[in-house]
């Protein structure tokens, strides 16, 4: 029988890697201590909005080429491959909560029989692969056996809206291992996915865990500093959309990135630009750049609210707002950290009703991010208009970049529209006699 691959934790990264896997010919058993995920996931009930992800579960379940389990009693000893996929949510004190991992880590040394490669497939701080070695070795010590394990990095890089393709086409797989035969073993693992092998790039476990941080650091610095230009340009009469082509167009910089919005969002890029300050004041160094990057971030968060108070007073009392997207980016349900939840909060605090809606992730606002707080939500984005003194455009969904713009104006209390990610053409629609607010242009 082939040996499986395990996937512990079914969140966004073990269902959707697990998944992959199994389209690519692995046995893949993904297992989660979640009893109502998992019977949910056997009947083809995805608990995560991915396109393009239910097909490839129900596909490879229906194929047994994917299973799901509770029990990784019942399955480590069947696998060689055990990848650690558990959140690492973010702590109070800004660090990643590492309890999860350590759980599991003990969990594998408690009942694994044969050799093992461990793989944290879980975003970690540096020292991570330390710590879950300890913990194994620790219980195997306990249990006076003596079983040969190798402990491997191998961080994700997939965003949110196109995972899938991420996945199956990567621009690079990073693997940081401290043994060749480790390094073979998830080269062949990866070997369907890449195009050529400079894809593949092995390292010491510690530089493959700072990579991972590094690099959304890095996006994430991208865009509070266009975020930053973009304010100054509104001060000095510039336009910053102008400003974007004109520093886009040069290879250096590029065009990703360097769009000017409400700020970032999301699982990773908040929780990894606060977790990588701890990691290096932890290690007596403060990054300076580092800690503007999150700054600047949380100010823009509320620039879009500030002009509204700008257009209409303090006391936003008897007034309705229309929002148009809560995700905090298109293709995805996920509003942890979105713009929209701080946006709405403080119009709402300054006497305003709201009236909201999003092709996604209305029930992630319901039932999680803005639970308790009163949102009329909508069945379409024209609904949201009706008694509704302004538009607020706040995720760049695909269904609202070329609205009806008559419509909008004929339902709207004032021609009005505030864009939090710069989608619309300001001369379009002042010819059309909008008031129209953008970021980075008065």
């Amino acid at each position: 029988m082939k040996e499986k691959v395990l996937i512990i934790g079914t969140g966004y990264v073990g269902l959707v890697s697990g998944t992959c896997f199994a389209e690519m010919g692995n046995n893949v058993v993904c297992i989660d201590i979640d009893e109502k995920k998992i019977e949910g996931l056997k009947n083809g009930v995805i608990p995560i909005f991915e396109p393009g992800l239910s097909q490839l579960v129900i596909r490879n379940y229906e194929s047994k080429s994917l299973e799901f389990s509770t029990s990784l009693a019942k399955e480590i000893n069947n696998a060689y491959l055990v990848f650690i996929a558990v959140g690492t949510p973010m702590g109070d004190d800004g660090s990643a909560d590492l309890q999860y991992v350590v759980k599991v880590a003990e969990q594998i040394g408690q009942l694994m029989t044969k050799p093992l490669i461990v793989v944290d497939k879980s975003t970690v701080p540096v020292g991570t692969a330390d710590l879950v070695r300890k913990t194994i070795q620790e219980e195997l010590d306990k249990r006076k056996v003596n079983i040969e394990f190798d402990v491997v990095s191998n961080p994700e890089f997939l965003k949110e809206g196109d995972a899938i393709n991420d996945f199956m086409k990567p621009d690079r797989v990073v693997i940081g291992a401290d043994s060749d035969k480790s390094i073979k073993v998830m080269k062949e693992l990866y070997s369907p996915f890449l195009q050529s092998n400079n894809q593949f790039i092995s390292m010491d476990i510690r530089s493959a865990e700072m990579t991972k941080y590094a690099a959304n650091a890095m996006l994430a610095t991208k865009i509070s500093f266009m975020n930053e230009i973009a304010n100054i340009c509104e001060l000095v009469g510039a336009d910053v959309n102008m400003v974007k082509n004109g520093i886009g167009s040069d290879s250096r910089i590029g065009y990703s990135f360097i769009n000017p919005g409400s700020g970032y969002g999301g699982s990773c890029f908040p929780k990894d630009v606060q977790a990588l300050y701890k990691i290096a004041m932890e290690n007596n160094y403060t990054p300076e750049l580092i800690k503007s990057v999150e700054t600047v971030n949380n100010n823009q968060k509320l620039v879009i609210a500030n002009k509204v108070i700008q257009r209409f007073g303090e006391d936003l009392s008897g007034k309705t707002f229309a929002i148009w997207g809560l995700a905090f980016k298109p293709g995805t349900d996920d509003m942890r950290e979105a713009p929209a939840i701080y946006i709405i909060k403080e119009l709402i605090k300054r006497g305003a009703k709201i009236n909201a809606y999003d092709p996604k992730a209305i029930d992630e606002a319901k039932h999680f991010y803005l639970k308790g707080i009163d949102v009329n939500y909508c069945n379409t984005k024209y609904d949201t208009l009706e008694n509704s003194d302004a538009l607020l455009l706040l995720t760049e969904w695909k269904e609202f970049r070329s609205p009806n713009f008559d419509i909008i104006k004929d339902k709207l209390k004032n021609p009005i529209i505030f864009d939090g990610r710069n989608q619309y053409s300001v001369f379009n629609l002042k010819t059309k006699g909008f008031e129209y607010f953008q970021i980075g242009k008065i």
